[in-house]
C-alpha cells in the first residue's frame, strides 16, 4: 500500500500508519483526506490486522489542516449561487468528518502516538482513536477558534466525550494550548513518554498486547464502548445481550482455555475479510 502522505508497514498483525510529510509539519492536503479512509479500509478489508497504530515523523505530530487546501478552489469552491455553495460545502465538510470516523468505525483498535504539536485537524483526528499517547514535549490546540471559525471534524462532538465539557469549553472558546501534563491529567491521553522513540517503543508494546487477543472478543470491545458511549445504560445492556447471543458461540473461548493447560499461545482465527456485498456494474 503507496500513499503520498504515510507509511504504512503490517509486522505481527500490528498496522502502522506514519504520516511521512515532516518538512510540511505533517499538514493534513488533499491527498491525506482521501488516502486516510482508503488506507483503513484496506487494511480492515484484509482481516489480517488486529491492531493499528497511528504516528508522525519529525519534530511534531501535525499541525492540522494544510493551508493550500483553503486556497484550492476546486477542492474548496466558494464562489457561486448562495444556496448552492452552501449545500456543497455542507457536503465536502461531511465527507472530511467521514475520513476520520474511519479510525472510529474500523474494527479493530487505533493507538495513536503523538508528538510535538497536534493542532486543529489533527486533534480532530486523534480524538477520533480508541487511546492515545504522547511525548512529554506534545501539545494539543483547537486551532480553528483562533483563526476565525468553528472546528467542524470531530472535535466539539468527541471531545467532551473524552474530557469534563467545561475544559473543553475553554480550550474551544479560547483556542489556547494544552500540554501533554494537562491531558494526561484530564485523562485524555493515557500515558506520557519522554521522547519520540520511547514513544513508539512504548505504544507497539501495547499494540503488541492487543495483538495477542482473540480479535472477535477485542473488535466486541470496541463495537460495545463506542455504541455505549452514544446511549443510554438500558439499551447498550440490550445490544450486548444481542451482541453476545451471537459471538459467544466462537471457538476462541475453547482455544483459549486450552492454551491455559498447555502454556502456549491461543493461536486465534482473523476476522473474516470484509467484502462489498454487491458491486455496481462500470
Amino acid at each position: 500500500m503507496n500513499y503520498k502522505s504515510f507509511n504504512v508497514k503490517i509486522t505481527n498483525k500490528i498496522a502502522h500508519i506514519q504520516l511521512s510529510r515532516p518538512e510540511q509539519l505533517n499538514s493534513m492536503n488533499t491527498d491525506f483526506w482521501t488516502e486516510l479512509p482508503e488506507c483503513i479500509e484496506n487494511i480492515d478489508s484484509t482481516g489480517l490486522c488486529r491492531v493499528i497504530v497511528l504516528s508522525s515523523t519529525g519534530k511534531h505530530f501535525s499541525a492540522g489542516m494544510d493551508l493550500a487546501v483553503f486556497n484550492d478552489s476546486n477542492a474548496l469552491p466558494l464562489t457561486g449561487e448562495f444556496g448552492r455553495v452552501g449545500e456543497n460545502l455542507r457536503r465536502i465538510i461531511m465527507q472530511l468528518q467521514n475520513s476520520l470516523s474511519t479510525l472510529e468505525k474500523v474494527r479493530v483498535p487505533v493507538l495513536s502516538a503523538i508528538q510535538g504539536g497536534c493542532i486543529g485537524g489533527a486533534l480532530d483526528m486523534v480524538c477520533a482513536t480508541d487511546s492515545r499517547y504522547c511525548t512529554q514535549d506534545a501539545f494539543f490546540s483547537i486551532k480553528e477558534t483562533e483563526i476565525g471559525m468553528t472546528a467542524d471534524v470531530g472535535t466539539l462532538q468527541r471531545l467532551p466525550k473524552l474530557m469534563p465539557e467545561g475544559i473543553v469549553r475553554e480550550l474551544a472558546f479560547t483556542g489556547r494550548k494544552f500540554t501533554a501534563q494537562e491531558a494526561k491529567k484530564l485523562g485524555f491521553v493515557n500515558h506520557i513518554f519522554s521522547d519520540q522513540k520511547t514513544l513508539i517503543i512504548g505504544v507497539m508494546a501495547i499494540a503488541e498486547q492487543i495483538a495477542k487477543n482473540s480479535p472477535l472478543a477485542v473488535t466486541g470491545c470496541k463495537e460495545m464502548i463506542n455504541y455505549s458511549r452514544d446511549h443510554n445504560v438500558e439499551d447498550s445492556l440490550k445490544y450486548m445481550a444481542t451482541w453476545q447471543s451471537g459471538m459467544f458461540r466462537s471457538n476462541d473461548l475453547d482455544k483459549s482455555f486450552k492454551a491455559k493447560t498447555t502454556d502456549e499461545p491461543p493461536l486465534y482465527d482473523k476476522l473474516w475479510p470484509r467484502k462489498k456485498l454487491f458491486v455496481a456494474n462500470e
